[in-house]
């Protein structure tokens, strides 16, 4: 069989055509089965007996992402989502209030930071929003910030970051860098990147469960306090559970070899949508990411596409408002984002409903 069959396989059938998987992706069975099996568990023995049953499957969840960021020392918490792992880093920040971004920061990030009081400088981008590496290095040496954020992988667009780019000079610089990789975890090589720490989402493209996520920090970044709160606060065992069985069914596959997948699959999205009247996909065919960014037609509302995809075709979308990432965009567009499971046929009934709607 092959990964694309397994991964069909392993889940349940999906009603309709799933190509949402930048939003939340379709979790397996057996991490379905986790969270629940855990469940019964707790109503069985009691939750914390329960969760003392779970503790080697926690660790050896911490212990993939390890090896997923290439961070084998690193201090481990399991999350509520990238947002608050987000929250947790600037919170533990104690230097000056400023940090460098990209121009098509997160617009909730770019909130959150606001209300952190962070002052917010921009990284130069060519034409696309890439970064322009040589020109970032180059603003970064002339006017160092206190602190630099890096996403890997916008919401809002399907172009790859040179994060290990990025962080290498930031690391020549000596300035500490915070790696954003809600949409590059389990999607993009995140191992090496030289991070002081990570963070990411579980529902995305590591298809694990939905109000969990991941934060990776070297040693002595989060404060002892924080990292004892974290252990002894409230949190959904079961769910972490899940979260670790998704880490363990991506290394079973090979990080390289869903990188792979991935790219692939994003290509033949792109082809696949390339040619619609009056659409443009905003990403190159080969960029290397399984995002595509669909903009539309004069006078077409994706928010209404996606809404008639979902209740005429049963496709699942993404409508991207301009508040994603509102310093740089500046019309609202549609996202796609198939995971490996994938069809030729997924793709063309896609394209056929974006010609009937749109017409």
């Amino acid at each position: 069989m092959t990964l694309a069959d397994n991964w069909r396989a392993a889940r349940p059938p999906v009603a309709g055509v799933h190509v949402d998987s930048a939003a939340c992706s379709r979790q397996s069975f057996t991490a379905i089965e986790a969270a629940a099996r855990h469940a019964r568990h707790e109503a069985e023995v009691g939750g914390y007996v329960a969760a003392e049953v779970a503790a080697p499957a926690l660790e050896a969840g911490r212990a993939a992402v390890r090896t997923l960021t290439g961070m084998p020392n690193s201090d481990v918490l399991f999350t509520t989502g990238s947002h608050n792992g987000l929250d947790i880093l600037l919170g533990e920040w104690t230097g000056e209030r400023a940090l460098a971004c990209l121009p098509g920061e997160f617009g909730p990030n770019l909130l959150l930071m606001a209300m952190r009081g962070f002052q917010i400088r921009t990284l130069p981008v060519d034409d696309s929003g890439r970064v322009d590496v040589a020109a970032a290095a180059a603003t970064l040496a002339a006017n160092p910030p206190p602190l630099v954020h890096f996403t890997i992988l916008g919401s809002h667009s399907g172009i790859v970051q040179p994060a290990h780019q990025v962080a290498s000079v930031c690391r020549e610089l000596g300035v500490p860098i915070i790696v954003d990789a809600a949409q590059g975890f389990g999607h993009l090589d995140c191992a090496g990147i030289g991070a002081d720490a990570l963070y990411s989402s579980a529902r995305k493209w590591l298809a694990g469960p939905r109000g969990v996520g991941i934060l990776a920090a070297r040693p002595g970044w989060l404060t002892e306090s924080t990292m004892l709160r974290m252990s002894y606060g409230e949190k959904n065992i079961g769910l972490h559970t899940a979260l670790s069985v998704a880490l363990g069914e991506h290394l079973a596959v090979g990080a390289p070899t869903m990188q792979t997948a991935l790219r692939e699959v994003g290509v033949a999205t792109r082809a696949a949508l390339a040619h619609l009247p009056g659409w443009r996909v905003v990403e190159s065919v080969e960029e290397p990411s399984a995002i595509t960014t669909l903009s539309p037609p004069d006078g077409v509302d994706p928010s209404a596409v996606r809404a008639e995809l979902l209740a005429q075709y049963s496709i699942v979308t993404t409508y991207l408002g301009v508040e994603r990432a509102p310093r740089e965009m500046t019309r609202p567009a549609l996202r796609v984002s198939p995971h490996v499971d994938v069809t030729a046929a997924d793709l063309e009934m896609l394209a056929e409903a974006l010609v009937s709607i749109a017409r």
